[in-house]
């Protein structure tokens, strides 16, 4: 086994292929909605009902779409890795359970999940699949109205940070699958690997912003490119 341990992030451009809109699809605009409407703690204060309404949609979406070839090439590679005594780090910025789906384990959500509830009170998270509403009360202490979506939204801290930097420290290769390169912490993984000398593999539909900065970049569909190179790893 050439990498004993590995550390893939994946962006939104993994789940587009599934039907999922891409984050940053137009304009600033996420599904219509401006961000700084659904997507930062100041617009949920100035419209908790359209911050749930916009996730509550979004929710039921998922129920609507499928984990595509990629998602599965990577819960097979990191099963293959695992039988092998190795280990492959799955990292995504998204927050769908579209990895889960295909069969991946232990997948870090650095920007949470869509399919959960956090408490604004008592931080609690929760399972949550069906809609949510501003009036909902915690499970865990009752208090109404402080649930929200558990998605980390612009202004916040990613979550599990101190736990994936580790893992860059620990890996061997590094690679970005589906990212645009624009958001950061996520952006700068690139940078922490390389100068740990990690080696660092860029899969991407485009060149993403920080492009120059891996040490091989292959250019095309998520669904064609992942296989190939989880393939590869696993046969090498």
């Amino acid at each position: 086994m050439k990498y004993k341990k590995i550390v893939v992030l994946t962006g939104a451009g993994v789940s587009a292929e599934s039907g999922i809109e891409t984050f940053r699809a137009a304009d600033g605009l996420w599904e219509n909605h401006p961000i700084d409407q659904v997507a930062t703690p100041q617009g949920y204060a100035r419209d908790p009902e359209l911050v749930h309404r916009f996730y509550n949609q979004r929710r039921a979406g998922l129920k609507t779409v499928e984990p595509n070839p990629a998602h599965i090439a990577l819960a097979r590679l990191q099963e293959d890795m695992a039988a092998k005594g190795g280990t492959l780090t799955l990292v995504t910025q998204n927050v769908d359970d579209l990895h889960e789906r295909g069969g991946a384990k232990d997948v870090i959500h650095m920007h949470g999940e869509l399919r959960s509830m956090l408490c604004g009170a008592c931080e609690h998270r929760w399972p949550h699949t069906e809609d949510a509403s501003p009036e909902m009360a915690c499970p865990d202490c009752d208090t109404e109205g402080a649930p929200r979506p558990d998605i980390v939204w612009f202004g916040e801290m990613p979550y599990h940070m101190d736990s994936i930097k580790r893992a860059l420290a620990d890996c061997a290769l590094f690679v970005s699958i589906g990212t645009s390169g624009a958001v950061y912490p996520a952006a700068g993984f690139v940078q922490m690997a390389r100068q740990m000398g990690k080696e660092t593999l860029e899969l991407n539909l485009e060149p993403s912003q920080g492009s120059h900065l891996f040490g091989q970049s292959r250019l095309g569909p998520a669904s064609q490119l992942v296989p190939e190179w989880a393939q590869s790893v696993i046969a090498g």
